[in-house]
């Protein structure tokens, strides 16, 4: 491992486990704001050659297809569980949200942990920091987080959600491709990085005057060139009008790799400093793992 990479995972997993918003703080104190990006809306990554990772080698992505513009929403992910549940894609079981996977292969490689198959965590429903709600046997965001990115989502339920719809997750190749377009940028929108490109540690975004420098997810789309609060924010899509695939929140990729049971996550998040959310930083953790600082959004395949 490159001692750069070595030092990334470090500091993410004191990002990924620490946290969030205090509990006691009062929900009529968050601040709610529109954006205007519509987190339905679906953006064309075509195939071509683009520059890959750190030291921007050239690779080739074979197939166009198209990435959601925003990370999922908590209104959305709320959505999908009402229709999920009803349907027998998922179960609840004691306070949790729960979904069969077939498993990984297992090899016993060093560090390996078996996936086996069976029911697995998707959300956990007794989470304080979960911004779904149950209200008389059905499931609804919070209203001041209903377009903030859903947290507190295992891989697994990141990856059944996006399958319900007849999607996926992305591959890392797919979300660099995406995140990057044709040059070698280090972000999403160009060579620096500034508050008012993206939701990072100590950012100065309106959520950090409330919950201090680690402040809380910002609704997707927020850096988008729109004023809010006060504060002012840069139009900051990547080259295909992607928006939050810097900061914010991990995303999950799709990737399963041999030999090891983690599952990979790109685009850093509110906790990470600035060097955290360049195009080719990683994260991982386990499958089964939740945080307040990790979501994901899904592609779709073009029909031939």
């Amino acid at each position: 491992m490159k001692r750069g990479v070595m030092i990334l995972v470090l500091f993410a997993a004191w990002s990924l486990t620490a946290c969030g918003p205090s509990a006691g703080q009062t929900e009529s104190a968050i601040p709610v704001f529109e954006t205007g990006v519509d987190p339905e809306a679906w953006a064309l990554v075509p195939a071509g050659e683009f520059y890959e990772g750190q030291f921007a080698h050239e690779v080739t992505m074979d197939h166009d297809y198209e990435m959601m513009v925003t990370p999922v929403t908590n209104a959305q992910y709320a959505a999908y569980l009402n229709d999920a549940l009803h349907e027998g894609w998922v179960k609840r079981i004691q306070g949790q949200v729960v979904g069969y996977y077939p498993g990984d292969v297992f090899r016993a490689y060093r560090h390996e942990f078996p996936i086996e198959a069976g029911d697995w965590l998707h959300v956990p429903l007794d989470e304080p920091g979960l911004r779904i709600l149950e209200q008389g046997g059905s499931f609804e965001a919070k209203p001041e987080y209903a377009n903030h990115p859903m947290v507190h989502v295992t891989w697994f339920g990141a990856k059944a959600f996006c399958e319900f719809y007849g999607w996926r997750l992305p591959t890392e190749l797919e979300w660099e491709r995406a995140a990057r377009g044709d040059d070698d940028r280090p972000y999403p929108w160009g060579k620096d990085i500034g508050p008012g490109n993206a939701n990072y540690y100590h950012s100065d975004d309106p959520f950090e005057s409330i919950y201090g420098k680690q402040g809380d997810t910002t609704p997707v789309g927020f850096y988008n060139g729109g004023t809010y609060g006060g504060f002012e924010t840069q139009d900051s899509p990547s080259p295909y009008g992607l928006y939050d695939m810097a900061g914010n929140v991990w995303q999950w990729m799709g990737n399963v790799y041999e030999y090891q049971h983690y599952r990979y996550m790109r685009g850093g998040s509110r906790m990470e400093y600035e060097p955290y959310l360049r195009v080719w930083a990683r994260n991982n953790a386990g499958p089964d793992f939740h945080s307040s600082s990790v979501g994901f959004r899904c592609v779709r395949d073009l029909s031939e």
